[in-house]
């Protein structure tokens, strides 16, 4: 099979695996479900849940655990887009092809569901103790993954990003927001896969640094898209950061570095996984399509 066709199968599986986790949409307070849903079967890439997947693939241990975890992900990475879109924050009101969250169901309702998105997200990972033989380890994965959501990761990089709206930033603050805003869920997903797959500290913490360096590589792709796309490619609206007088690396380095820089922080992560004494192809093959994606 191609990798294409993989890819194809594998998204098909992890969207059945967060559909199978989703609350039921019934009772007094079905509307905050309803919003819920609608915002994590949007649709996307699936990147985090499917790089914590490979990632356990790779180090070759089966896993009964990584289910809860891939779904925790996807919910903590929409919780945040939700929250993106609200007019307080970019005011948009496309994502994926469809109207945002907001749009559908009002600020206040997106509001709560991306608060509730990010707590059931954790209530899911815990869920991982009902089927686990190694409850220090899957803790130890919670822990991972609160780090990598909360004030010394995701939420860390969108304060400074948004306290920094329509400043000019230095070079040195926009490596520490894309690493952090972007950059930490991607940690955590492959740090978390990783651990979960049988990988020691030490190879969990080449992921890490492999995370990291795609994480950097793939919001300066983002920056490159949103000004050379079209809405009907990306499936939200272009031009995007111009409008809110956000700083990229675009406008920051021009477009030649930027792409350059992808390329750069792409194939170092390739080659370090390249060193490790464990194969999977298809994880390489999904890292080294970042440099070239076009949504």
């Amino acid at each position: 099979m191609n990798f294409k066709d993989s890819m194809k199968d594998k998204v098909e599986n992890i969207e059945n695996v967060i559909r199978s986790f989703l609350p039921e949409e019934t009772g007094f307070q079905k509307t905050i479900f309803e919003a819920m849903n609608y915002s994590v079967l949007a649709g996307g890439k699936r990147l985090r849940p499917l790089l914590m997947e490979e990632c356990c693939r790779l180090f070759g241990r089966e896993s009964r655990e990584v289910a809860y975890f891939m779904a925790a992900i996807e919910m903590i990475h929409t919780s945040s887009l939700v929250h993106d879109d609200l007019p307080a924050m970019d005011a948009d009101e496309y994502r994926r092809g469809r109207k945002t969250t907001w749009v559908v169901y009002g600020e206040d309702m997106a509001i709560l569901a991306g608060d509730a998105l990010m707590i059931y997200a954790f209530e899911t990972a815990a869920k991982a103790f009902a089927v686990t033989d190694r409850p220090d380890l899957t803790g130890r994965c919670i822990g991972i993954l609160a780090e990598k959501t909360g004030i010394y990761g995701m939420i860390g990089g969108q304060t400074v990003d948004v306290e920094l709206t329509g400043k000019e930033i230095p070079a040195e603050k926009l490596d520490f927001i894309y690493r952090l805003k972007t950059g930490a869920l991607l940690e955590a997903s492959m740090v978390i896969g990783s651990l979960l797959g049988g990988a020691s500290s030490e190879e969990a913490g080449i992921m890490e640094q492999v995370a990291s360096d795609v994480g950097l590589a793939f919001q300066i792709r983002d920056d490159i898209l949103d000004v050379s796309s079209s809405p009907e490619v990306l499936g939200k609206p272009v031009r995007s950061d111009e409008k809110n007088h956000k700083t990229t690396y675009v406008t920051l380095e021009g477009m030649e570095k930027a792409e350059r820089q992808v390329e750069f922080y792409s194939r170092r992560a390739v080659e370090a996984l390249e060193g490790l004494p464990v194969r999977n192809e298809f994880l390489n093959q999904l890292l080294l399509t970042l440099i070239t994606r076009e949504k």
